[in-house]
């Protein structure tokens, strides 16, 4: 009885001289190289996503969480804005078109147009290896200019007096040391030196992700605490946790100290950002003082006969005034 042959399995018959040249080439070993399916009908591994390249890109240059999650909404935003085309099909002309609209159309500020910049050109740069040349035709969303807010030593007292536990803690530690509302949340004991009176601000990195971040408390818990402790306490001003930061850097300029030193506690890595107090201190051109102060301190104001003498002694005074004696 003949056994059915498989049409899977290829039987090649070589001559014995073929075998004795080739030790390692016999019947079953061809047979079994018979048995496996073409090349072309290989499972192949599907390919990677751009998105998930983006974010793994970000991790390997050890991005925040935050940074990731910003640059992979803007990347997305901008290959939906172009109709889902891929960006290697767009170029400089489309990354112009975008960043235009989102200061003429959107209206968003300066920081956030550059925050989208920043994510396209580490898309093209770093993810796709394609250098984009200089976007000189890109409208810019204008920047205001605006001081930071700052309270008093006064408003600072009332808005501690407001706060209770971890978070009071915390306040006291950003206003007497400068510090961001995110260094506070990831500082941890041994940074702290008791004895030179010195806080040590890393940069701490997670194990498992590579990413700079701690979790010890999220920094809303702060936020919310803050928001409704100045509201509390009366202070009639947008102060928010970097207002204590602010407020740090002002209080030690108005007692004397050199605004290299402020440069260096604040971790300012340009004087002109650290400039931007002196205005608040009205230093500089804010500090000129009007010729008029003088003359209305020079010469007494008429209204001034009505508001620094006492009420007894304006019945007298009346006399003195021009009509007075007319209208008796």
């Amino acid at each position: 009885m003949t056994e059915p042959v498989d049409p899977r399995v290829r039987t090649v018959v070589i001559s014995p001289q073929t075998a004795t040249q080739e030790p390692g080439l016999g019947r079953a070993s061809l047979i079994r190289s018979a048995q496996q399916p073409p090349a072309s009908t290989l499972p192949q591994a599907p390919k990677q996503r751009l998105l998930d390249r983006v974010r793994e890109d970000l991790r390997l240059h050890r991005y925040s969480r935050r940074t990731e999650k910003a640059y992979v909404h803007w990347i997305r935003r901008y290959i939906l804005f172009h109709g889902k085309r891929h960006p290697l099909d767009m170029g400089p002309e489309e990354v112009t078109q975008f960043l235009s609209s989102l200061a003429t159309e959107s209206k968003v500020s300066a920081s956030t147009q550059n925050q989208a910049l920043s994510a396209l050109l580490f898309l093209y740069h770093d993810v796709l290896r394609v250098d984009l040349p200089w976007l000189d035709e890109v409208v810019r969303a204008k920047r205001p200019e605006r001081l930071p807010v700052v309270l008093t030593a006064e408003e600072v007292a009332r808005l501690l007096a407001q706060l209770r536990g971890v978070v009071r803690l915390m306040v006291a530690l950003m206003y007497g040391s400068g510090l961001r509302l995110l260094e506070c949340c990831r500082l941890r004991v041994k940074d702290a030196d008791f004895a030179r009176h010195q806080i040590m601000v890393r940069a701490y990195i997670c194990r498992q992700t590579g990413q700079r971040r701690r979790h010890h408390l999220h920094e809303s818990v702060v936020q919310r605490e803050v928001k409704v402790a100045v509201r509390r306490a009366g202070i009639p001003k947008p102060a928010s946790c970097h207002s204590l930061r602010h407020s740090f850097a002002t209080h030690l300029l108005e007692d004397g100290y050199d605004i290299r030193t402020v440069q260096e506690l604040l971790g300012h890595k340009d004087v002109s950002t650290t400039m931007i107090y002196t205005h608040v201190l009205n230093r500089g051109p804010a500090a000129v003082r009007s010729p008029f102060e003088r003359l209305v301190t020079a010469v007494p104001s008429p209204l001034s006969v009505y508001t620094n003498i006492p009420d007894r002694a304006l019945a007298s005074t009346r006399s003195l005034l021009p009509g007075e004696k007319d209208r008796e």
